[in-house]
């Protein structure tokens, strides 16, 4: 008698249409083709044959809905009732995602489009000083606002962090719920306000006129540290009462136990929030205006004379184009692209710090 073996006996497996079942890739081509045929559609309709008239937030939302409807018709005639009635709520919520990115797909695109003309070599290496007309870069403002933007992270990150550790693992009364009143109303603070706050406290003990790079990281700070306090907070009070417990229980003095338990635990969430707070700030104009001021030089002192940043920089740009308009606005858009990228970067780097540096736990 002949003994099949396992691979002999088992039911052949069909072509997954005649099984009732969509493939698992026909929902990413039917997309792919949605957006193609939206995106072609949309590219006759431009009539001007300008790519930054090109209208992607109309065509994302057109794909996605077109997209939405073929794939739910195709699941009710394949697939059981069921799984057409979850298909249907899937592409719903797909809708409605996209539409909440419409704004950020037609920000980025429009961005992309008016800034990647003038994202060249002369771009990143020079300055505008004594440039009235084309040419000119955005070295110095590049480097105003990494500065800036460096000394108030300086300042911000060590003060909101451990005012977080206090409100967790030591803040108790009234003591505690005074800095949480405060921190909640820095939180709602305009830029401006904090901008006008270091100009009049510099202005009383240094005099007035005066422009610096460090009074513009000051001005940062006032709005990055409610924002670190927060996220901080939040992340320090996930961490589990047993981690802590158990340390105390080895005879571990409370302030290693926060060095060498807490802190390492939440370390991932805290550089996330660190970083937020930093593309919270790195692209505020009003303070700077009034604290950092106007340079079309390159200044690498924070505590000397006025230091241009990306943001005035692009403001100044659209204020004050010069001779030349259309090379004014060029400069305009591939500052606004360099900073969205800065910013990007920032969020990449708080990604692998955090991935790096987050305990891991064995099962």
């Amino acid at each position: 008698m002949t003994t099949l073996t396992r691979s002999e006996t088992r039911t052949p497996v069909g072509n997954s249409l005649t099984a009732g079942q969509l493939p698992k890739w026909m929902p990413w081509v039917l997309l792919a083709g949605a957006l193609v045929l939206s995106g072609i559609l949309f590219a006759i309709m431009n009539s001007s044959g300008d790519v930054a008239e090109f209208n992607i937030a109309g065509a994302t939302f057109v794909g996605v809905v077109l997209f939405a409807i073929v794939l739910v018709i195709l699941s009710s005639v394949v697939e059981t009732r069921r799984r057409a009635a979850d298909r249907l709520a899937t592409v719903l919520v797909s809708v409605a995602f996209t539409i909440a990115l419409l704004p950020l797909i037609s920000l980025l695109f429009t961005v992309v489009v008016n800034g990647i003309a003038r994202f060249d070599p002369t771009f990143f290496s020079y300055s505008m000083r004594n440039i009235v007309g084309e040419g000119g870069g955005a070295v110095h403002a590049i480097w105003g606002t990494l500065i800036v933007t460096g000394w108030a992270t300086v300042i911000s990150v060590p003060i909101g962090l451990m005012t977080s550790i206090y409100l967790v693992e030591y803040g108790r009364g009234r003591v505690a719920k005074l800095i949480t009143f405060f921190v909640d109303v820095m939180t709602g603070i305009p830029s401006i306000v904090a901008g006008l706050f270091i100009v009049a406290v510099c202005a009383l003990l240094f005099g007035p006129g005066l422009n610096t790079g460090f009074m513009g990281s000051l001005a940062l700070s006032v709005l990055m540290i409610p924002v670190v306090v927060r996220s901080s907070e939040e992340m320090l009070r996930l961490v589990p009462n047993e981690l802590r417990e158990a340390s105390y229980a080895l005879g571990v003095p409370k302030w290693l136990t926060i060095v060498k338990v807490v802190l390492p635990t939440s370390i991932a969430g805290i550089t996330t929030g660190i970083m937020l707070s930093i593309s919270r700030v790195i692209g505020e104009t009003a303070p700077l205006l009034l604290t950092a001021g106007f340079t079309q030089s390159l200044n690498m002192d924070a505590f000397d004379g006025p230091m241009m940043t990306l943001p005035v920089f692009v403001y100044d740009q659209f204020q004050n184009p010069g001779t030349n308009i259309p090379a004014a606005l060029e400069r305009a858009w591939a500052g606004a692209l360099t900073l969205i990228i800065i910013v990007m970067a920032l969020n990449l780097i708080a990604r692998f710090v955090a991935k790096k540096f987050a305990p891991k736990f064995g099962r």
